[in-house]
């Protein structure tokens, strides 16, 4: 073998693992034309999911999820209920650090604020249909967690 073949040692040092912990909302509102919820748009547009991010040092997990909604939508909401969470792994190359993360969803009936006044981490704040909302979300995750809030919002609201 030669000399330049040979695999540096810091080129296959194992990849760092770290957890990391999230939450976010499915805010909703109801109006005369049925219930409504809000996605974010992301990555210049390309991506649509719901409102989340990290859960700070001495934040709990529902302060978190308020916290992130009212940055990345503009809204303010009362949470109704926890929805569950999902887990998936991403990989920053640069640092060769695997994370695991975890996200906590809650349910959240809108209290105030406008859409418009979303953080600059988003591109896009919008209200959609239940319906559009599943279609138009990006990430399988989030569509799970927009079934589990309809199934909620459909036992809440019998007349949808």
């Amino acid at each position: 073998m030669r000399q330049h073949d040979v695999l540096r040692p810091s080129a296959m040092r194992p990849a760092s693992l770290k957890k990391q912990t999230s939450a976010g909302g499915v805010i909703f509102r109801k109006n005369q034309s049925g219930i409504q919820i809000v996605l974010i748009s992301v990555k210049d547009g390309q991506a649509w999911c719901l409102p989340k991010g990290i859960v700070d040092d001495g934040e709990t997990r529902e302060e978190a999820a308020l916290r992130e909604v009212r940055e990345e939508t503009g809204l303010t909401g009362r949470i109704i209920d926890a929805l569950g969470d999902i887990n998936y792994w991403y990989f920053i190359k640069e640092e060769n650090i695997k994370f695991r993360k975890t996200v906590y969803f809650y349910l959240m009936e809108f209290v105030s604020g406008d859409t418009a006044d979303h953080d600059g981490e988003v591109d896009e704040a919008g209200w959609f249909s239940l319906e559009a909302a599943v279609k138009k979300a990006s990430y399988k995750g989030d569509r799970s967690m927009l079934e589990k809030a309809i199934g909620k919002l459909r036992a809440l609201y019998p007349d949808l």
